[in-house]
């Protein structure tokens, strides 16, 4: 069973920072090298100098730029730019943003929640994680002792049970209420008192937790909590790095958008090149739409976006210079036959993983993990430019996972290959820190 508590939030004092739009950053893993001097110019107080470290000349490693983080950690503190509060909580945020032209509201509850290991199906994960990132999140755990960004997690408020006791906390007064021209608005309130808290906690107890964003976080805190126990010895369940931060969203949330990650490859031969229609046309039926046709990029957003499809189908450009090539599967089961054994139906159904497997591996034989060779995007017109700017050789554009497919892949015990999904906008690090220590 799902274990949440309050905590004593660590946040801005607004007496001292008067702009916390000024202050908040994204999550580390979406900020560039650009992205994060721009945000050390945005402020002093800006987070990025916690969640992302300081930039230092090559070859400083990960640890010293972590050792900093945690100094400026305790002289923010001791300075008052950051203070504790002075009651346990858990923190309602709701999260307005703009996508595609319409306003959208994502609502989650920030809290603890107790660790659990994966065996025991309480947390569950729904995609694949690479070890570099899960090293560096970890050296910032023992560095800071602090959880910097929450864990976007989902479940499923049958009745709309939580939704309902939210709605009541929300007519209070927001602690927190930030308009970002990027980063969307956010209103924030702190839920403290002890039956209301006792009440949603019940509400989720039975409730099995999706993460949708940050597992390499959530596995890092595993990580260290086996870490502090070893190296604690007898040490009490309720240590504060049993815990770890997330924020819990409804699956039925209008607000919560998933993203399609595009892949763009590089690097492959001319050879290979020359020879991958024909390898394609022996799985998928080709069809060629000229760029030149009038509306063909509303027409891609609409075969992407097509709903109750069971077809497997992917755009593909730059294979010819002046069309997009639509690739519908032919026979699921040939294709099956050519991913990895151990992987259920589930798994060998969907779009990503016949992408990643069939024709990125097996076709143009990389590797997931190749990161010279293979990039992300989250936006198709993004995608196609760097192929017209020559940067890739090719972009695949997918239809985004569905919410339902995220909860099968996890109640079955799978994992989607690494960047499946993306769920947009992430949510900002810096609004509130849980301290472990």
């Amino acid at each position: 069973m799902a274990e949440i508590r309050s905590f004593r939030g660590v946040r801005y004092n607004e007496l001292l920072v008067k702009d916390l739009s000024s202050v908040i950053c994204p999550p580390y893993d979406i900020i560039t090298p650009e992205m994060a001097q721009e945000l050390h110019h945005r402020s002093e107080y800006n987070f990025v100098r916690l969640e992302y470290g300081r930039q230092f000349p090559p070859g400083v490693s990960t640890d010293d730029r972590h050792t900093h983080s945690a100094a400026m950690l305790e002289q923010w503190l001791k300075l008052g730019v950051l203070k504790i509060d002075e009651t346990p909580a858990i923190y309602l945020h709701n999260h307005y943003f703009i996508y595609q032209g319409k306003e959208y509201r994502r609502r989650g509850i920030t809290t603890c929640v107790r660790l659990e290991e994966w065996d025991r199906m309480v947390i569950r994960p729904h995609e694949g994680t690479l070890t570099k990132p899960k090293d560096d999140r970890l050296s910032l755990l023992w560095a800071l002792q602090a959880n910097t960004s929450p864990i976007l997690v989902l479940f499923d408020d049958q009745g709309q049970q939580v939704s309902s006791l939210l709605t009541l906390e929300a007519q209070k007064q927001p602690i927190i209420s930030l308009s970002h021209a990027t980063e969307g608005s956010h209103n924030i309130w702190a839920i403290t008192e002890p039956e209301v808290i006792k009440r949603i906690g019940a509400k989720l107890a039975y409730k099995p937790l999706y993460i949708a964003d940050g597992h390499h976080r959530y596995e890092s805190a595993l990580t260290y909590q086996r870490e502090r126990r070893a190296c604690s010895g007898a040490v009490s369940e309720d240590e504060e790095f049993n815990f770890v931060v997330m924020t819990l969203v409804d699956f039925a949330d209008p607000g919560l958008i998933i993203l399609s990650p595009h892949r763009l490859v590089r690097g492959i031969l001319k050879t290979t090149l020359s020879e991958l229609r024909a390898k394609l046309e022996s799985f998928f039926e080709v069809e060629e739409w000229p760029l030149s046709t009038p509306g063909v990029w509303q027409q891609v957003d609409a075969l992407l976006a097509e709903e109750n499809t069971n077809q497997v189908r992917f755009i593909l450009f730059g294979l010819s210079p002046e069309h997009l090539l639509v690739l519908r599967l032919h026979d699921l089961n040939t294709v099956s036959q050519m991913m990895p054994y151990f992987h259920g139906e589930l798994y060998k159904s969907l779009d990503v993983s016949i992408l990643d497997h069939v024709i990125l591996e097996k076709m143009l034989g990389l590797s997931s993990s190749e990161e010279a060779s293979l990039a992300f995007s989250y936006d198709i017109q993004d995608a196609v430019g760097q192929i017209l700017d020559q940067e890739y050789q090719l972009a695949f554009l997918l239809s985004p996972v569905k919410v339902g497919e995220i909860k099968a892949i996890a109640d079955a015990g799978e994992r989607m290959p690494r960047k499946s999904t993306y769920f947009y906008p992430k949510p900002p690090s810096g609004l509130v820190i849980h301290r472990l220590g």
